[in-house]
């Protein structure tokens, strides 16, 4: 646990400030010295930029090579909550995020299918953190990832153009609106920003466990690479503001409007897995588990998808882009929440709240 509020300490604590700092850079740069994005699009292949390209994978990578998918058995040990899991991950979160996407944000279809995107794409990464920091039970949570990564790359496809093609076009939603998103073109994309990093963590894990150890790979090779995520984030981020500059300083409450399908979701999804998880006889390590996993969101591949689908310079990338920026901070004050929901199992005398822990803020 030390190992990992400190962890938290020095870099995913302040995720949100760092977001703030390349989303005001790159508004700044943008607005300023229009060159930049000029020289950016400089570096293209057809309609895909080799930069961002190259960036998106890089950021997905760390994450993948961190997925311990021999824990997938852990999960199986309770059917009743590898029920809630999946079901939670794969129909509530989506469904829901949608709901969300379309009340809100009806009025701007660019906007609403961002949204939608994030809602779509399963947690694989920080949802680790958040479990270890509300000292949820590691085992279950490690196997509810391996299952959304492997879930992710057997369903993403299908299920962008099931939400976004057939859903939003059959409903009617908004008057006129036409999107055609083949399954292909979706299977395309999530092959190269997912298939390349997942394969390639994958087999980074396996030849690096064998070869050097289990020690070496979580206490060397994992933390020289995790700032790789982080990195090319951020870089994605200044580049996608930069080329929003303008429009983001003449309408700053567009930010406040994609912030507020986010901050319901979330707190939502949370709340309602946890209780549910409870209900079910879980205790209190396995339903924080399992409330984070339902809760947390693949922004990374949300990113990736947004841009390569409909472009960098697109409103369903800015919408992808807020979602670290609000899920971050939402997930600390979870953290800090599940602490206090502790007393609810009657797990008193190990409660941080009676040891004057107060969470991690």
């Amino acid at each position: 646990m030390a190992s990992v509020t400190k962890r938290l300490s020095f870099i995913d604590k302040f995720l949100t400030l760092w977001i703030f700092i390349a989303m005001a850079a790159g508004v700044l740069i943008g607005y300023f010295y229009p060159p930049f994005t000029a020289w950016i699009g400089k570096f293209q292949l057809g309609a895909t930029s080799i930069p961002i390209t190259i960036g998106l994978i890089l950021m997905m990578y760390p994450p993948l090579t961190k997925v311990k998918y021999g824990k997938m058995g852990v999960a199986f040990k309770n059917k009743r909550l590898l029920f809630l899991s999946l079901f939670q991950n794969w129909l509530i979160g989506p469904l829901f995020m949608f709901a969300l996407a379309v009340l809100f944000l009806r009025d701007n279809p660019g906007y609403m299918i961002g949204v939608i995107l994030v809602g779509l794409a399963r947690c694989i990464a920080m949802v680790i953190v958040w479990n270890d920091l509300a000292k949820g039970d590691r085992e279950l949570g490690v196997g509810n990832v391996a299952f959304n990564a492997l879930f992710q790359v057997l369903f993403y496809a299908f299920y962008i153009y099931l939400f976004i093609t057939v859903f939003l076009n059959a409903l009617g939603i908004v008057k006129g609106l036409n999107i055609n998103i083949s399954i292909l073109e979706s299977a395309k994309t999530v092959l190269i920003y997912l298939g390349i990093p997942f394969f390639a963590g994958l087999l980074t894990r396996f030849i690096l466990l064998k070869a050097k150890g289990k020690e070496w790979f979580e206490n060397v090779f994992s933390p020289f690479i995790s700032p790789i995520t982080l990195i090319a984030l951020l870089f994605t981020i200044i580049v996608i503001f930069s080329l929003k500059g303008k429009f983001i300083i003449e309408a700053p409450f567009d930010v406040v409007r994609i912030a507020i399908p986010y901050i319901i979701y979330f707190f939502t999804m949370w709340f309602i897995t946890f209780f549910a998880a409870k209900k079910l006889g879980a205790n209190y390590e396995q339903s924080v588990a399992v409330s984070f996993s339902a809760a947390s969101n693949d922004f990374e591949l949300a990113i990736a998808v947004a841009i390569a689908i409909f472009g960098i310079n697109s409103n369903q990338a800015f919408a992808t882009v807020i979602g670290p920026l609000i899920e971050v901070p939402v997930m600390i004050v979870l953290v800090n929440i599940a602490f206090r929901l502790k007393k609810a199992f009657g797990n008193i005398k190990n409660s941080p709240l009676l040891k004057g822990d107060r969470g991690i803020l």
